[in-house]
């Protein structure tokens, strides 16, 4: 299996160091955009198969932006408030899932959906 590589963008610092360091565990690279702005650049310069987005700071619509840009890319956002509302409408624009920023959620997402991706 080829090493796999994960964009994190989350806007609060501790939160962002905390995922990282739980993510490194399962992916070869996790890479973190500084700020939102460095997203898309982020994502293309490591060729990510995954993001970890901060919905609280981009919102649904930078997922459909995103989504359109990089087709195969999973999308797992987060939110401190994620509830059934916001993830219907995060997943009827391109996200794999909606989750709260919770490393033990956030790690099976990503996991859990690059490997339903990779068997489809």
């Amino acid at each position: 299996m080829e090493p796999l590589s994960v964009v994190l963008y989350q806007n609060d610092p501790g939160t962002a160091q905390t995922l990282a360091v739980s993510l490194s565990q399962h992916f070869e690279s996790v890479y973190l955009a500084r700020s939102y702005d460095d997203v898309r650049p982020a994502v293309a310069r490591h060729r990510a198969e995954a993001l970890v987005l901060d919905l609280e700071t981009s919102g649904p619509g930078e997922v459909e932006r995103l989504h359109r840009e990089f087709p195969g890319l999973c999308i797992v956002g987060t939110h401190r408030l994620a509830d059934d509302k916001l993830w219907a409408e995060a997943m009827s624009l391109g996200a794999c899932d909606i989750c709260e920023p919770r490393n033990d959620d956030v790690v099976r997402s990503v996991l859990h959906h690059l490997t339903h991706h990779a068997v489809a």
